[in-house]
């Protein structure tokens, strides 16, 4: 079929065939045609690993799947700040996809953390659109160089669990432009994944499924998507106006119903022929580029992707705390391992990511395979619930023993899943009582977590010498933690979301999740260490914040401008050991006429350095991502000025500021009757033409700055009311003419 155009194909097919193309043949797969030799082909789950299911099919990861690599979910693959490391895991999911036989892999997702309550923010990758979009573009690369292709998902606005499949994300123009659509842009720009996934929920009152604005508009003509848009599954409630509005395919199949409803509608002329076409053929596109890459031989190394699996958790562990330097553990320290968790792993989230891996390590083994010992272990608690004091004691005694306690403590797999949202930030009760109790017999504790969203640490975080943010870390995770926990891997992980003192400091709080099927995005545009740095709130632990077994210096930076910027400095490992350091760039406008978050990341980079090593880095800044959206011209602009230049190890850890000055995009903002005063005089040569003329028809033109000031705000339609003898004809008029002067 690939010696022929799709459009070629489509004008062979019936309507009806032509119908049958745009939505499922069954769960996961597209309907074939065969007479024109168009075969099916599988779609399946798999931000982190290959979900095929061989038998009944389900997007809530209730039925069985072949096995396949579990590597760490989204939260950890953020923190590693590392988009060749994305590349290479996108890489080793596309080569698996490949060798099961799967077409597009539906992943990955890169919606904005907008709160730590969502469910599904394990699948996430961060609460910062640029760091989202520059890993979620090399996790499309690495997929996509395997012939496999991605699906970007979900677009848009999809930042909730509660009431998802209806609910209306009411925000506004600039947070939508700024924070919510900024990634997906990148993405589409960067990488042109085969395949954009649209969200169940509505934006402003319209589902995403059925609106012309986001699919065709932006995603097509402002940001040049070529590929396929395909429904999430379920998510389409008129296929008609699906498909007008640019929604592609269909998941999965209706057995025909919605088929027919579109034959139905082109044949009545409400839908144009052509629009139908267009759909087919980007199907038998997307069918074409899968076939050309398959290959019935193709198999994978589980070993290889083991040992990646491992190295890519190790680069996502961010150590938050090391009083002491407590860590890393000689292999020799008398320790005691304490909490079911490390026995037991949780390494994955729950839904429609829900892999089977191939093998599964945890944290217990490992940590005795690399010591050489049989360490001590005690539970602590129950993963079921049914603790008992018992277990509290025999962890107690564990500790007291020892010279140094390990607990794993994390949020239970019921509490964290797709398809609900959590209630609080909390560890259970159970566990935070078994560290009090531990901490009394022996004060020398390391925490190691285990969560697929942030948790509240602020009740024991300054009474825990060592704290080691393990979130999910997929199959190999275990190993990947007792490797951090005895150096063997210097971590360098950094957080890509903000760790708060209390719930009700996080910025969504007041409007989280919303009521009768609508959710304001009432923050704005301050989300995440956005609206911390704004509010001058202390955190737990910023954004970008991560220890290493090593410290880092920087020196010497500057900044160059050629349109884009690009700024310089000098990192020197100043240590007793090799480790990795994240040099974060952000910039601020403090002069802006619109209002900002006090810096925002625009660039990163990881460098890798031996003790006593320097490196001289170079981070680039896209003019692009200098710009916001302005809602009076409804498009980007980079504003003129002085911009703060921030270079650090956190938000909150700035080791270098310089200040560059920027060139402002001209903006023309023609003059209405509704224009106010002030904005007048914002157009110096507007203004001279206009209060000349008004000083020539009789009124005053000398006025004092004070009162200028104080009318600032005045509509220049009103201002007749107050010169003698001026109509509103006459200032309209004058308001031509300026236009036309500019």
């Amino acid at each position: 079929m690939t010696d022929r155009s799709p459009l070629e194909i489509v004008a062979r097919l019936t309507v009806e065939e032509r119908a049958s193309l745009t939505s499922g043949l069954d769960f996961w797969h597209t309907e074939p045609i065969a007479r024109e030799n168009i075969p099916s082909i599988m779609l399946t789950d798999g931000p982190h690993g290959v979900r095929k299911q061989t038998a009944e099919g389900d997007h809530l990861g209730l039925h069985s799947s072949v096995p396949a690599t579990c590597f760490p979910p989204a939260v950890a693959l953020g923190c590693s700040f590392d988009p060749e490391l994305l590349e290479r895991v996108g890489a080793a999911l596309g080569e698996e996809a490949r060798a099961l036989q799967v077409g597009v892999l539906l992943g990955p997702g890169i919606n904005i953390k907008r709160s730590p309550l969502c469910g599904r923010n394990f699948e996430y990758l961060s609460e910062d659109p640029l760091l989202s979009g520059v890993l979620g573009a090399a996790l499309v690369h690495g997929m996509q160089s395997q012939g496999v292709g991605a699906s970007l998902k979900h677009f848009a606005a999809n930042n909730q669990e509660t009431d998802r499949m209806r609910v209306s994300a009411d925000v506004d123009p600039r947070p939508l432009r700024e924070i919510y659509l900024r990634a997906f842009e990148r993405v589409v720009r960067d990488a042109q994944p085969w395949t954009v996934m649209c969200s169940y929920n509505r934006i402003n009152g319209v589902y995403s499924s059925r609106n012309p604005w986001l699919l065709t508009d932006v995603l097509r003509d402002e940001w040049g998507f070529e590929g396929l848009v395909v429904s999430d599954w379920g998510a389409v409630d008129d296929r008609v106006a699906s498909l007008a509005a640019g929604l592609d395919l269909e998941m999965p199949s209706t057995g025909g119903r919605t088929d027919a409803e579109i034959v139905a509608a082109v044949r009545a002329g409400t839908v144009d022929e052509s629009v139908l076409d267009t759909a087919a053929a980007r199907v038998i596109e997307l069918v074409q580029k899968a076939v050309a890459a398959s290959d019935p031989r193709a198999t994978f190394d589980a070993d290889a992707h083991h040992a990646l699996a491992r190295e890519v958790a190790g680069q996502s562990i961010v150590l938050l705390r090391n009083e002491n330097d407590l860590l890393p553990l000689a292999t020799d320290a008398n320790i005691a391992v304490i909490g079911e968790l490390a026995r037991t792993p949780r390494y994955q989230g729950a839904g429609s990511s829900r892999i089977e891996p191939t093998r599964l390590d945890n944290a217990l083994d490992e940590i005795r395979s690399l010591s050489g010992r049989d360490v001590p272990f005690a539970a602590g608690y129950a993963l079921d619930g049914s603790d008992s004091a018992a277990l509290v004691d025999e962890a107690v005694k564990r500790a007291a023993d020892a010279d140094i306690a390990v607990v794993f403590l994390g949020v239970p797999a019921e509490l964290e899943s797709e398809g609900f949202d959590r209630d609080d930030l909390e560890l259970p009760q159970r566990q935070t009582a078994l560290l009090d109790a531990v901490l009394t017999a022996n004060p020398n504790v390391v925490v190691v977590l285990s969560n697929g969203g942030v948790v509240r640490l602020s009740g024991f975080a300054d009474r825990v010498p060592a704290i080691v943010e393990g979130w999910l870390l997929g199959q190999a995770g275990g190993g990947a933690v007792a490797d951090v926990l005895y150096g063997h891997v210097n971590p360098s992980g950094r957080l890509a979301e903000t760790v708060p003192i209390r719930l009700e400091d996080t910025p969504a709080h007041t409007n989280f999740p919303g009521e009768h099927g609508h959710v304001r995005y009432g923050e704005g545009l301050f989300v995440g260490y956005r609206s911390y740095d704004a509010r001058r709130l202390d955190v737990s632990f910023p954004f970008g914040h991560g220890l290493s077994y090593t410290t880092f210096e920087y020196s010497d930076a500057a900044v160059e401008s050629d349109g884009d910027l690009t700024v310089h400095v000098t990192v020197t490992n100043t240590g007793g050991c090799a480790g990795a350091e994240v040099v974060q760039v952000y910039a601020g406008a403090p002069g802006s006429s619109v209002a900002r978050a006090p810096r925002e990341l625009k660039g990163f980079t990881k460098v890798r350095l031996e003790s006593g090593e320097s490196q001289r880095v170079a981070v680039s800044i896209r003019r692009d991502d200098l710009a916001y959206w302005d809602t009076r011209v409804d498009s980007w602009v980079v504003e003129g000025g002085t911009y703060s230049i921030d270079i650090g190890a956190s938000s909150r850890d700035i080791r270098q500021t310089l200040t560059v000055d920027v060139t402002g995009d001209a903006v023309r903002i023609p003059l209405t009757m509704e224009s106010s005063l002030g904005e007048l005089f914002q157009n110096p040569a507007a203004a001279e033409i206009v209060l000349q003329a008004f000083g020539s028809l009789g009124g005053e033109v000398g006025v004092d700055e004070s009162v200028l000031k104080m009318a600032a705000s005045m509509p220049l339609g009103r201002l007749a009311g107050f010169a003698p003898g001026v109509e509103p004809e006459q200032i309209q008029q004058l308001l031509d003419i300026a236009d036309q002067q500019e």
